[in-house]
């Protein structure tokens, strides 16, 4: 299977067992009625990204689906939690891209998403043979990136949340999920 396209979706779940705390971030980000495969990082050649509630249409209950899943969780009161996807694409779509999950204590959504689509964009970079300095901090290197007219797009999705007072279990997720 190559996918031809792609969605990105996240969720927070909180509940007293760490699976039905998961289960419950995969309810929030639509994708619980499918039986998930984790993969790497391609985002195949000319994949299209569409918008979620396209995507979530599409799925069928018990569906073998493939996706990139970040997954954080924690039953620590107030603990923060972030799980991130980073996504970049190629200017010629009939190269692949890159994605990228990132999963975080103490960080953001905002801090973690830069974090997973700066990681996506520099893997992409590499094998595009962009040079940039790995010093530089993203907002420059992004924009090496894409004065170099190679690099398309980059996008991030990310959810934080903060440990349940109570010391319930509290699960965040990221997903880019594959559609033949």
């Amino acid at each position: 299977m190559i996918a031809t396209k792609i969605f990105l979706t996240k969720g927070v779940g909180v509940h007293k067992d760490k699976l039905a705390s998961f289960e419950l971030a995969l309810r929030d980000a639509g994708v619980e009625k499918c039986n998930l495969v984790t993969v790497s990082s391609i985002l195949p050649p000319n994949c299209k990204i569409i918008p979620k509630d396209e995507g979530v249409k599409i799925l069928k209950a018990g569906q073998i689906t493939f996706c990139v899943l970040a997954r954080n969780e924690t039953n620590e009161p107030n603990r923060l939690i972030s799980s991130s996807i980073g996504l970049a694409t190629p200017k010629d779509a009939n190269n692949y891209g890159y994605l990228s999950e990132h999963h975080a204590f103490g960080e953001k959504g905002e801090k973690s998403g830069e974090y997973a689509e700066d990681l996506a964009a520099t893997m992409l970079a590499t094998t595009l043979g962009i040079s940039f300095d790995s010093n530089l901090a993203w907002e420059e290197r992004e924009q090496a990136y894409k004065a170099s007219g190679q690099i398309f797009k980059t996008l991030n999705i990310s959810q934080s949340a903060e440990g349940n007072k109570e010391g319930l279990w509290t699960s965040v997720v990221a997903l880019a999920v594959f559609l033949e």
